[in-house]
């Protein structure tokens, strides 16, 4: 039984004419379970965005590594704000200031406090700060009134971001710009890394010209290369572009032979459709161990999976995604299910590979649906203050209309057994932020 063959005896009512969203992507995690990445590189810091993290980054010391000051003010011994005579005002005398990058030495006497910056190491024995704007600085009296604050305000405390020991970021995190900082924080000049994932990816069809090549009747120039290689670079991929390939079998299977041969991944676009004129189909078949559907959606219902196996004994098998030629359809079915099952192969941890969560709105208009399959129609989302931000269905929805996904700014998600939405109704939307 071949790998495709296991993974569809597992899966509850499998039907490769009728395989819904769940069940492709339930799918694509069986598959690449036995393809991520597992060498290991180190890189600078500054290389690292958007990198998988190869092993715990533990925090070599606490952080912050003292108790310090949140913001600039007065420093002193909040155990002044329960005596009985502090209901109205405090006044306490100033001995001293304590600067950002070095610990203040001084002695502190009752009744006293110390002028104090942002990131001051707190003087011992003073646990609360009061901000200069709540107060009235006279000669060295500071004064200001008791209800401003509580005793223990504005003072970071030592280990509250990190305790030494502590992993500050995990194995298999993608790191993004907060992480880089973290890391920085940490004294970190160099991480250990995952190798990036390799994709190789073409075009197929007599009818895609490449750019520079004459116009001609019937023919479209190639568009869905750059939106892949655009898709896969912000994934942070190691992108090989095997340019257009027209319809021929040997030039198709000599294709996805180099592919094979020197990427982890393989992504097509064309010629999955049952009853194409091409033969892209019957070459995948012939080399590899595919899987073809109709999954039930809109754009996007034609999609091909496999394995096509190197032709070094040394190199586990590619995956290959062959996606439709639709223009929409390609970056759709790259949302829903190539980008997860990427990076799992990248070798990202449960948090790195959840899919980006769906936002709430309120849709203005009405939208047609039947249910029994799940559609992606392009929206625009504006805020409306005090309730549900609002969707509007952006411009034309067909699968070949590739201006409307530049006026969109997310995907409205009608899900499988979900109908037609009335004006106002709720729907969820896959944001392009951070996935686009």
């Amino acid at each position: 039984m071949t790998r495709i063959e296991e993974i569809a005896a597992q899966l509850a009512g499998y039907d490769p004419k009728a395989l819904g969203v769940d069940g492709v992507q339930d799918f694509l995690a069986r598959l690449v379970a036995q393809a991520v990445v597992t060498q290991r590189e180190e890189v600078a810091l500054a290389d690292a965005l958007d990198r998988v993290l190869a092993e715990d980054l533990v925090s070599p010391f606490s952080v912050p590594p003292h108790d310090n000051s949140a913001m600039d003010g007065f420093a002193f011994d909040g155990a002044v704000l329960d005596a009985p005579a502090a209901s109205q005002e405090i006044a306490l005398k100033v001995v001293g200031t304590a600067f950002a990058g070095a610990a203040w030495r001084g002695a502190i006497g009752p009744g006293e406090s110390v002028r104090i910056m942002t990131g001051a190491v707190m003087p011992a024995s003073l646990d609360t700060v009061v901000p200069q704007e709540f107060c009235h600085a006279e000669d060295d009296i500071v004064r200001f009134p008791a209800s401003a604050l509580r005793r223990g305000d504005n003072r970071r405390l030592a280990g509250e971001d990190l305790q030494r020991g502590e992993p500050a970021l995990r194995a298999g995190d993608r790191i993004g710009p907060a992480g880089l900082g973290l890391a920085g924080s940490l004294g970190a000049a160099r991480l250990p890394v995952l190798r990036r994932l390799r994709v190789a990816y073409f075009s197929t069809g007599d009818e895609i010209l490449s750019l520079g090549e004459a116009a001609r009747e019937g023919a479209v120039f190639d568009s869905n290369r750059y939106t892949v290689s655009g898709l896969l670079r912000r994934l942070g991929c190691e992108v090989i572009d095997l340019g257009l390939v027209r319809d021929d079998p040997a030039a198709l299977a000599a294709t996805l032979r180099q592919a094979a041969d020197t990427a982890d991944a393989i992504i097509t676009s064309g010629g999955v459709s049952v009853g194409e004129a091409d033969h892209t189909r019957a070459v995948m078949q012939q080399l590899g161990d595919m899987a073809f559907w109709r999954v039930a959606m809109r754009p996007g219902r034609p999609m091909a999976v496999g394995l096509i196996p190197a032709s070094g004994a040394e190199r586990p098998p590619a995956v290959l995604f062959g996606l439709p030629g639709n223009p929409v359809a390609v970056m759709v079915t790259f949302l829903a299910f190539v980008r997860p099952a990427l990076l799992r192969m990248m070798g990202c941890n449960a948090a790195g590979v959840a899919p980006p969560p769906l936002l709430r709105a309120r849709s203005a208009t009405a939208i047609r649906k039947k249910p029994g399959r799940t559609e992606y129609q392009r929206g625009f989302v504006q805020p409306c203050p005090g309730e549900l931000p609002q969707v509007r269905i952006a411009g034309n929805q067909g699968s070949g209309v590739l201006s409307s996904m530049v006026l969109a700014n997310g995907l409205v998600v009608l899900h499988h057994d979900q109908d037609s939405v009335a004006a106002g109704g709720e729907v969820d939307v896959m944001m392009f932020d951070g996935v686009v």
